[in-house]
């Protein structure tokens, strides 16, 4: 990241390629369409262009990453939801060979989705994101 925060365009580069699955994939994990996902990860790394030149290395990159990331989530999640959402949704049974495996999912997001916001995001970047809790305790310190 320094690097780039002094003109590299091969460093964003280099960022890009590393961090753009993992970012992907704490949006999945969090929206419901996979579009949102890559909008928000697309939105993520334009702030991250943005803020090149403000760029001070208080933590890992990666958690100076994570914390762009959540605040953009945290934005998303406060806009009002869209009814474009519903269109193109259907409505199939889910296969009787899955059927285990997606009740045992959808209980899981049940008792995920009971915890309070802030132990939930822990939880999700810890077990999904591979965060340490060194990283997580930085990245909720971001303002």
């Amino acid at each position: 990241m320094l690097a780039f925060s002094q003109g590299s365009s091969e460093a964003f580069t280099e960022l890009f390629s590393r961090y753009k699955q993992p970012i992907y994939g704490f949006f999945r994990r969090r929206v419901a369409e996979s579009s949102q996902a890559e909008e928000l990860t697309q939105e993520t790394f334009v702030a991250l262009l943005r803020a090149a030149a403000r760029y001070q290395p208080r933590a890992l990159f990666r958690t100076y990453l994570f914390a762009i990331g959540f605040n953009i989530l945290r934005a998303h999640r406060r806009k009002p939801p869209s009814a474009l959402r519903f269109f193109g949704q259907r409505n199939s049974a889910p296969d009787p060979s899955k059927r285990d495996a997606t009740e045992s999912g959808l209980l899981v997001r049940r008792a995920v989705e009971k915890l309070d916001p802030m132990e939930r995001e822990i939880l999700l970047l810890r077990e999904f994101e591979q965060l340490s809790y060194s990283e997580i305790a930085d990245l909720c310190s971001f303002p």
